[in-house]
């Protein structure tokens, strides 16, 4: 019951990713407000956790919207009086194609999903957390992070936007006891991939990758994995971590303790850096 006392608000809950999220969560004695969309997925979800015998509040929330925003972190605290953990798990593809051949508004709606959202949800959460002196907050990046994914330019702009969003954050609030990190799931078969196959030829090398996820699970990551790499990065286990970019399937994550944590925050492990000898010289240094 590593999350025993805590309370977790984790957007994008009402499915894949999310929800399982929300499901490993409460296993580890979270109280939860999960939000999406769609309030008939939320209702899904929750009647799991109830099941269980956690303690769940759905909120119907579009991140890409301040006064809803608002609203999740007010109704959040109405029900239980604090706010220890962020989880922003909301996320879309946006448009698919070749960037000068995508409807210019479906990408912007894009950006407000996956950037601006994650940005609104921090902004309103950390003051509470910083009047506690204490928090956890874990955002979501995806493929376009740290290399080029072409034909979807809003996804891997804003995902890699993210990453700096909480490489920066992390450093601002660590006098404060707050940690922030963000999580690379890998391929997830979730609905998202739906768009991917919808898409055909105009989601160009991702295509055959995503028909042959679907088709024989060939490289696909169980959404439990990305779920149990938030679970650490949400509990003290991960005391100290913060402003790292971490792969669920490919970071030996699992067996990180104190020791191991110290030393990947000692030098730039999992951070976006441009490779060159200048920004790898102090690396170098390092290993000396």
């Amino acid at each position: 019951m590593r999350l025993q006392g805590k309370v977790a608000i984790i957007t994008g809950g009402g499915r894949g990713i999310g929800e399982a999220i929300a499901l490993a969560f409460a296993r580890e004695g979270a109280r939860l407000a999960i939000a999406s969309r769609t309030q008939t997925e939320l209702e899904q979800v929750a009647a799991q956790i109830r099941k269980m015998g956690g303690q769940v509040q759905v909120i119907r929330t579009d991140v890409s919207r301040q006064d809803d925003v608002l609203q999740l972190v007010e109704a959040t605290l109405t029900t239980y009086g604090q706010i220890d953990i962020l989880v922003n798990a909301a996320g879309v593809y946006g448009p698919i194609g070749p960037m000068w051949d995508i409807d210019v508004d479906e990408w912007i709606q894009a950006i407000q999903i996956n950037l601006l959202g994650t940005f609104m949800c921090c902004h309103t959460v950390l003051p509470h957390m910083i009047e506690s002196r204490q928090g956890k907050i874990v955002n979501f990046s995806g493929g376009g992070a740290t290399s080029p994914l072409p034909r979807f330019t809003a996804y891997g702009v804003s995902k890699t936007a993210s990453v700096r969003l909480t490489e920066t954050l992390a450093e601002e609030v660590k006098e404060f006891n707050i940690q922030v990190n963000v999580v690379a799931p890998g391929a997830v078969d979730t609905r998202l991939q739906d768009q991917v196959l919808t898409a055909g030829e105009r989601a160009g090398d991702l295509l055959a990758r995503i028909r042959r996820l679907r088709e024989t699970g060939e490289g696909g990551v169980p959404r439990e994995l990305p779920a149990q790499l938030v679970v650490f990065l949400a509990s003290d286990d991960s005391d100290g971590l913060t402003g790292k970019l971490i792969a669920a399937p490919y970071d030996d994550w699992q067996s990180w303790d104190a020791d191991r944590i110290a030393e990947v925050m000692s030098a730039p492990w999992f951070t976006l850096r441009r490779m060159d000898p200048y920004t790898l010289r102090p690396l170098m240094d390092k290993l000396k």
